[in-house]
């Protein structure tokens, strides 16, 4: 699958698209394709503050619990609601099915995170054996 180029990624498989100072994140394909089919997703409330590389959530799916972790520093704006009762939309279209929107502190930070061709680099690193 290819990853959107006008989004950036994490080490951590999250994505994140930049809309002003408005951050949408998700998780990559990479990451639902390792986790298996999601059935639950925690998310913060609307007001929560998120780190960066701090961890904000977590995904469950049939086979773990995965920690989310924040591509940037600001407030939580708005929460999917949808994932409460049909979480595996992140298996169905993660790159298209946001969990958290976040007004970032300093929208620079998105600058360190990876791009598509990094982000496809390193998984192809993680996955090399």
């Amino acid at each position: 699958m290819a990853y959107p180029a006008n989004y950036r990624y994490t080490r951590e498989h999250e994505w994140i698209a930049l809309d002003g100072a408005i951050g949408t994140v998700g998780i990559t394909d990479y990451a639902q394709n390792s986790l298996g089919d999601i059935v639950y997703v925690d998310a913060p409330k609307v007001g929560d503050a998120v780190t960066a590389n701090a961890t904000f959530g977590s995904v469950e799916s049939v086979k773990a619990v995965s920690d989310l972790y924040s591509p940037v520093t600001g407030t939580v704006t708005e929460v999917n609601e949808s994932l409460k009762t049909e979480p595996d939309k992140i298996n169905a279209a993660p790159h298209d099915t946001w969990i958290i929107r976040v007004e970032l502190s300093d929208p620079s930070q998105v600058e360190k995170l990876l791009d598509a061709a990094a982000y496809e680099a390193f998984i192809s690193e993680e996955t090399a054996s």
